[in-house]
């Protein structure tokens, strides 16, 4: 164990005046760098947690330079891998999907009625048969049913892909932003001995892991407990809706049951708000095919709620994190608001890793305290001799 690590004391003045400056102009430049400070952040967060993986790629007397670069090439090709595979899946899938939705609201069979008016009609019949005859939705969907027609169908992918032409100008900004992320972790990563050298040499680690080696742990430590609960909570949603699909309580259900885990796997990346996004597709799909099949798809994702809430998250993620549930939604919502769902998935990698600073920080910067009144100050105080009464004359009584 080596010695203590030095206390810094912040001063009073400091506190009352230094800090909340500090903070406004820490909000003034995320307003006005926000994006510079996006692609920093992201760059930074991608370097310390490649950065043990170029560590172990030394040890093994690779130089710096070229561990950096076959680290990184790694992951660029694991992470393209994953989009190709994911979006083949999900694009076979989701066209199967439109398709079926297509037949079922469109076309009619020998009665005249296509399967969603028949579906319908079975829904309106069971309100009628208990009672709920105010209830009608038939005359109103049966209208909207009307209106999406084939045509009205391709005009909607005629809106899609005029969309898709207006947002080419955003996608060439993302590629340029994803550029801009590559080469600045880069560097980061080349310079990053350096850097350790520095921090090491200003705040000794004293026995401890030192600092970049705490936000890497930390980093990992998120990374790994999101990469397990997104395959627990994937697995259960995909698994679920195959058992629906196979058991006819939502047809074809088991046919997209791949697609649905997928999309639950991913999206439980966000948390409070993934869990019930996740379960908005099969939703909308039971509610086309089946409208039966809302309930047993609602029911299948309030069980995967309970679990994740009650069994996966606690064991999970409580060590990973370990931050209290108020300031997870808040960095949530800053990270939203600051960049969108980019910043919101951003925002608790970012969180786990001034934790860890926090962490290192905390033992070794104190505040002055601020004591009650003011402080004692020596006052030189003039101190007169007592008064001696003179002795009183003796009497010659006894």
């Amino acid at each position: 164990m080596g010695a203590p690590s030095p206390t810094i004391q912040i001063p009073r003045w400091i506190q009352l005046v230094g800090l909340p400056v500090l903070l406004v102009l820490g909000f003034l430049l995320a307003g006005t760098l926000g994006h510079v400070l996006f692609l920093f952040l992201t760059a930074s967060v991608i370097a310390f947690t490649l950065n043990p993986l170029v560590r172990d790629l030394t040890r093994l007397k690779v130089p710096r330079a070229p561990s950096v670069f076959i680290v990184y090439t790694i992951f660029a090709a694991v992470v393209i891998a994953l989009l190709i595979a994911i979006g083949v899946v999900a694009f076979d899938q989701a066209r199967h999907a439109a398709e079926r939705i297509d037949v079922y609201v469109t076309e009619e069979s020998d009665s005249g009625l296509t399967a969603a008016e028949v579906d319908l009609d079975r829904v309106q019949a069971w309100l009628d048969d208990h009672g709920l005859e105010g209830i009608r939705v038939r005359a109103q969907i049966n209208e909207w049913l009307d209106s999406l027609s084939a045509g009205d169908i391709s005009g909607y992918a005629q809106e899609a892909i005029s969309f898709a032409q207006g947002a080419a100008f955003s996608f060439v900004l993302l590629m340029f932003s994803l550029i801009l992320i590559v080469v600045i972790s880069i560097y980061m990563l080349l310079d990053m001995q350096r850097l350790e050298r520095s921090i090491d040499a200003r705040f000794p680690p004293h026995g401890g892991a030192p600092l970049t080696h705490r936000i890497e742990g930390a980093l990992w430590g998120y990374l790994k407990g999101q990469a397990i609960l997104s395959t627990v909570i994937g697995t259960s949603a995909g698994v679920g809706m195959w058992i629906l699909g196979e058991t006819g309580l939502v047809k074809g259900a088991a046919e997209y049951a791949l697609l649905f885990g997928l999309w639950t796997a991913f999206i439980e990346v966000i948390p409070y708000i993934g869990p019930w996004l996740s379960a908005v597709p099969p939703v909308i799909y039971a509610l086309f095919v089946d409208p039966i099949g809302v309930l047993w798809v609602a029911a299948l994702f309030l069980f995967i709620y309970q679990v994740e809430g009650h069994i996966v998250v606690p064991n999970v993620m409580a060590s990973a994190l370990r931050l209290h549930p108020l300031l997870v939604i808040f960095g949530l919502l800053a990270g939203g608001d600051l960049y969108g769902i980019a910043g919101v998935l951003v925002a608790l990698p970012t969180m786990a890793g001034l934790r860890a600073i926090w962490g290192f920080f905390r033992p070794r910067v104190a505040l002055e305290p601020w004591g009650e009144g003011t402080p004692d100050v020596p006052v030189e105080v003039e101190l007169q001799p007592p008064e001696v009464e003179p002795p009183r004359a003796a009497s010659g009584r006894r």
